[in-house]
């Protein structure tokens, strides 16, 4: 038996590793993720999702689904702490060029039972505000 080593050094996110139960991937910056970029929101309804940044700078953008329309927030990650994205949390990731972050997730997490959110252009001007 050995043991098994994992990178992604390319735009975008890639699973890594993947067994029955969860899947740990790598996710860099690409174009979708740059505050220029940015136009969509995703949920994935059944199951949380983790990320922890090891190189760079994210912010984390949420939305809260309300009567009144959306309401966004934003954390600003800080290298080696895991963030827990709830189950059902509309969210993105606005990152650098030199963003690395590491995510876990069921591996049973798929648009089957997830969704996106075009955003509007208000909604866009609100994200970048947040950034």
């Amino acid at each position: 038996m050995t043991i098994a080593e994992y990178q992604y050094e390319q735009e975008g996110m890639r699973r890594v590793f993947e067994n029955e139960k969860w899947t740990v991937g790598i996710k860099n910056w690409k174009p979708a993720n740059d505050i220029t970029g940015i136009d969509c929101l995703e949920r994935h309804n059944q199951t949380d999702e983790l990320f922890v940044l090891t190189a760079g700078a994210c912010t984390l953008i949420y939305a809260d689904e309300t009567a009144d329309g959306m309401i966004f927030g934003a954390v600003k990650m800080e290298p080696q702490k895991v963030y827990n994205i709830p189950a059902a949390l509309w969210h993105n990731t606005i990152t650098q060029k030199d963003t690395k972050m590491i995510l876990i997730e069921d591996s049973n997490t798929s648009m089957e039972n997830s969704d996106i959110l075009a955003l509007g252009e208000g909604q866009i001007e609100i994200v970048r505000s947040l950034v």
